[in-house]
């Protein structure tokens, strides 16, 4: 019988690749809202339908180990004892992952005592000898041994399980340089670190290869040991008692007792049900209509989970636009299509319950702007999915939009901060189980066309059926009471842009170059010839090589020259190349920090730049294209930068505004601390107030140095700063660190009880919540990795009070945003906590009085906030 006539019988090792698509798959973007972790099922399930339709195999089965112990342990105690214990985060996905295969008509096997991939091997010899072509899939190299001319594994890649290598005899021999049946005897001699089997010191694979061709086996190397010269041959005579022992222990076993027979394995239709409702629970919705096409090659009559079928859009015409927008107050999806900054197309869609769901649109023109004006700018309920761009257009165009009851971007950034949604498509393929259909940009005359606005309208109101019903009832708030109003807000900014001097940052970028040029030659000087400053690899040759100073920590390529070791480096090892290349850096970075400034000024010399709202999973806004968050702050350098941000023609100054100390007043507030809260009451000094508590003396003797420690420690305590890292910041001992945080916790319990509490009650819920009911979900502070739980319980003390502090902000922007809409005057900019605002003629008075009022009601503290407002013609001049 041909290959191709034989049936194909394939068999996974399902513990293995589930194992190994847990490490492959993020595991906060694989959680239910029950809390449980799914990644691993899911890696598995991809791979396996892909399987399935590229293989087509005819009889089927997935072998699963049912513990750690097995005979190989109770020979060898120390089999598998490296393995680190089970991540929690994988604990349960396994009978998930078996009930779901069951599901789907796959017989799922286990046998006490053995491994999975003793099943392999039995049901590969059975196979063979019943006639079948026979594929193994495992990540398990001890598979190796079974192929032959009827036996192929597919083995995983390093990336993870969704590309599989196929070892046929030849695949075997080009890696290997030996026959398939002998690489057990390689693992012998080498060792296998995942099996904790230690192989013979300095014996790597070139050497076991050479010495199994030489001898023609293991059986004869082991019985001529003692013939083989040098240091290595001294240690495989002291280990052959090692090697007789792996090679026992890796021997797959090709006669264990199993319930079936390959010919009883053959394919069973899926229990469609059955299917549906195991995927429901684990939430996996984009899965479902793939298990359903690849059963459907066994299954034909099986129901298949067809997509519901889009509404043609109706073309309108503007009055028929206006009529039907207006005609109703039904939720309505709106989408805007752009070209050039401009709107291009709009469609519109309605979801009526028992009537079903229509969608119009129509091309843009001045008489669609006219008809729908109106509309846009009403109270009625619209949904926009990514809107901020769509607000962008319309306002070019002349129109306001009001009413926007929903953006799924942003609902689906709220729930899953880490990994968010990026677009509708991502969206609709998580809540919907559908493809969004899309033009393919590289081709210049697509295949399939993309969904027309209308259509695009109706996806995002089916999303947001989905994501309502996921969103807890504080997150919601979130949306529709700060974010949606920021949304708009930005929008407003993002148009109106900041008056920037293109003389003043030409010219500072003229001086950085000619600095930069000057402290080149220094660096040069001080090591007798000229370098690439900026190539790691040449500053490695002469810091660690020529100059010989302490190496810093080790890379891939070397030693790392980045700006943090290279400042340790700078304290441990003083030199002058060393201060002159710290220097180059700094001359270089502000270089390009300012011509990226310039390059993005416009024709009518404003800067835009684009605020990410999705872009942080605190709630905190960035900015791009260009960044304003990378301007330093504090320097003389960043004074300069600031000074080229103008007011605009026709206004009469700039106002900034920011809060004071606003981090530390979350923590009062949260923590109940009554020393902190009776320190911002009385308006003193907090950092005077509470250096006078650890330090035991009078605030008027909290000495500058003295300040300075308990300033370090208050903020260090919210991002969860331990001694060692006091200590470093403010290059004191470690010991009077650790005692100067006793000192404070003494004097401030409750800061302490409140740090404690909220990072452990964050392990229960699994997620941290703001004052406003923001949450950040937290699943690695019950992993067993000690440094993620560790990096995750730092941030968990750290997001409530940021968070917090990004929602106040957020409220009292576009509460400010709001106010000014009677006034010419307008909000620009909202960079590292501190608004600045154009101010029109004779217009200061009621903006300061707006600023001040709306920044200070923003959030009801136990302590005031307290706002700190500054006015000047450039940001500069107008710093507080």
């Amino acid at each position: 019988m041909t290959d191709s006539a034989k049936p194909t019988l394939l068999v996974v090792d399902g513990h293995s690749l589930a194992y190994r698509a847990f490490y492959a798959l993020p595991v906060d973007n694989f959680t239910t809202k029950d809390g449980q972790h799914t990644n691993g099922i899911y890696g598995f399930l991809s791979m396996f339908v892909n399987l399935l339709k590229a293989e087509k195999p005819t009889h089927l089965a997935v072998a699963f180990d049912t513990s750690r112990e097995s005979f190989r342990t109770r020979e060898y105690t120390e089999y598998k004892a490296n393995r680190a214990e089970t991540p929690s985060e994988f604990r349960g996905q396994i009978p998930l992952l078996q009930e779901c295969l069951e599901a789907m008509g796959v017989t799922v096997l286990t046998k006490p005592d053995f491994e999975a991939d003793d099943i392999l091997a039995t049901l590969a010899t059975q196979g063979v000898e019943a006639g079948f072509r026979v594929l193994l899939c495992s990540g398990d190299r001890d598979t190796i041994q079974l192929v032959n001319d009827d036996v192929t594994l597919l083995y995983p890649s390093v990336q993870g399980v969704s590309q599989l290598k196929r070892y046929d005899p030849p695949a075997v021999v080009e890696k290997y340089g030996l026959a398939p049946e002998m690489y057990p005897d390689i693992a012998a001699l080498v060792g296998e670190t995942s099996d904790n089997l230690p192989g013979v010191p300095k014996v790597g694979e070139k050497t076991a290869v050479k010495w199994l061709t030489q001898f023609g086996s293991l059986d004869a190397l082991l019985e001529g040991a003692h013939t083989i010269k040098g240091v290595v041959g001294g240690n495989l005579v002291a280990h052959v008692e090692d090697v007789r022992r792996n090679r026992r222990l890796n021997r797959l076993l090709r006669d264990v007792e199993l319930p079936v027979r390959p010919e009883e394995l053959i394919r069973q239709p899926l229990d469609a049900q059955a299917v549906r409702d195991i995927f429901a629970r684990l939430e996996f919705r984009t899965l479902l209509p793939r298990v359903f096409e690849a059963a459907g090659e066994v299954a034909q009559d099986e129901p298949q989970a067809a997509a519901e079928p889009a509404p043609q859009a109706r073309q309108a015409s503007a009055t028929e636009l206006a009529a039907w927008a207006g005609g109703s107050q039904v939720e309505t999806g709106v989408t805007v299509t752009i070209l050039g900054g401009l709107p291009e197309r709009i469609g519109l869609a309605r979801i009526v319950e028992g009537q079903g769901a229509e969608a119009v649109e129509a091309t843009w023109s001045d008489e669609v702007a006219e008809a729908l004006a109106a509309w846009l700018a009403s109270d009625a309920p619209k949904v926009l999915s990514d809107a901020k761009p769509q607000l962008k257009a319309l306002g070019r165009a002349g129109l306001r939009v009001s009413g926007i009851a929903y953006d799924p971007i942003l609902a689906g950034w709220l729930l899953r901060p880490s990994f968010p949604d990026k677009t509708l498509g991502d969206l609709v393929e998580r809540y919907l189980g559908e493809k969004l259909p899309e033009a393919d940009p590289s081709q210049l005359v697509p295949e399939t066309e993309g969904a027309t606005p209308g259509q695009l309208s109706w996806y995002a109101l089916r999303v947001v059926t989905g994501l309502r019903d996921e969103l807890a009832e504080s997150v919601a708030s979130v949306l529709v009471d700060i974010e949606l109003p920021t949304l708009s807000t930005l929008a407003d900014m993002e148009l109106a842009g900041v008056a920037v001097s293109h003389e003043k940052l030409s010219r500072f970028s003229g001086e950085l170059g000619t600095r930069a040029d000057a402290i080149a030659q220094e660096a040069y000087a001080a090591i007798g010839r000229e370098v690439n400053l900026g190539s790691p690899k040449q500053l490695q040759e002469v810091l660690f090589e020529e100059l010989q100073l302490p190496k810093t920590r080790k890379t891939k390529t070397g030693y790392t020259t980045d700006a943090a070791a290279l400042a340790d480096l700078q304290e441990k090892a003083h030199h002058p190349f060393l201060d002159m290349l710290l220097q180059h850096r700094e001359a270089t970075k502000l270089k390009q920090i300012i011509d990226g400034l310039d390059a993005a000024i416009a024709p009518d010399g404003r800067v835009r730049t684009t605020y990410v709202q999705t872009g942080s999973q605190t709630g905190r806004l960035s900015s791009t294209d260009p960044n304003l968050q990378n301007i330093p702050v504090r320097t003389e350098e960043s004074r300069r930068i600031r000074a080229a941000f103008e007011v605009g023609d026709g206004y009469d100054s700039l106002l900034t505004a920011d809060y004071s100390q606003i981090e530390m007043r979350i923590m009062a507030h949260l923590s109940g601390d009554p020393g902190l809260i009776e320190a911002f009451n009385t308006g003193e000094d907090l950092h005077r107030f509470v250096g006078a508590r650890v330090f035991g003396v009078e605030p008027e003797d909290v000495s500058p140095a003295m300040r300075t420690k308990v300033k370090a420690m208050s903020y260090g305590l919210v991002y969860g700063l331990s001694a060692f890292g006091l200590a470093k910041q403010l290059r004191i001992d470690q010991s009077e660190a650790k005692s100067l945080m006793i000192e404070y916790f003494a004097r401030f319990g409750a800061v302490r009880d409140y740090l404690r509490s909220s990072v452990e009650q964050a392990r229960v819920d699994g997620y941290t919540e703001t004052i406003f009911g923001r949450r950040r979900p937290f699943p690695d502070l019950t992993s067993p990795n000690r440094q993620l739980r560790e990096n995750a319980e730092r941030a968990a003390l750290n997001a409530p009070i940021q968070g917090s502090a990004a929602d106040i902000m957020k409220i009292a922007l576009f509460r400010i945003h709001n106010d000014l809409r009677d006034l010419r005057s307008r909000v620009l900019l909202q960079i590292h906590d501190e608004l600045v605002v154009e101010v029109a003629p004779g217009e200061w008075d009621e903006v300061e009085r707006i600023v001040r009022e709306r920044m200070g009601t923003a959030a009801q503290l136990t302590v005031p906030l307290d706002v700190q407002v500054g006015r000047g013609a450039d940001w500069n001049e107008a710093a507080h």
